[in-house]
């Protein structure tokens, strides 16, 4: 099972965007656990996590979330402002399996 993080600034936007990555890895069979958390449980909600995707609207805290993710060991990276604005689920799920590797 694959664990994507996704943080934003109160987690309300991401939900909808957790539902379509969501529908996407069912269609194609992948196990996973999306879920999205505001910025300020993002160090904790790390640990359990494989990847963490940060939205586009904070993409000024990828330095400071940076630290964390390498000490629990996963990649993170910003979402694509487009893929977001879209809500393009499979985009953005083909992102955290990139990463994921």
């Amino acid at each position: 099972m694959k664990r994507i993080l996704l943080a934003c600034s109160a987690a309300m936007s991401t939900s909808l965007l957790v539902s379509k990555m969501e529908e996407e890895a069912k269609g194609r069979g992948i196990e996973v656990e999306i879920w999205a958390v505001e910025q300020d449980k993002a160090p904790t909600e790390m640990e359990r996590a494989d990847v963490i995707l940060i939205g586009p609207q904070m993409r000024f805290m990828k330095e400071k979330f940076s630290k964390t993710a390498e000490e629990v060991g996963i990649p993170l990276d910003v979402i694509d402002p487009m893929d977001y604005g879209r809500v393009d689920g499979k985009a953005v799920l083909d992102k955290a399996l990139e990463l994921i590797g």
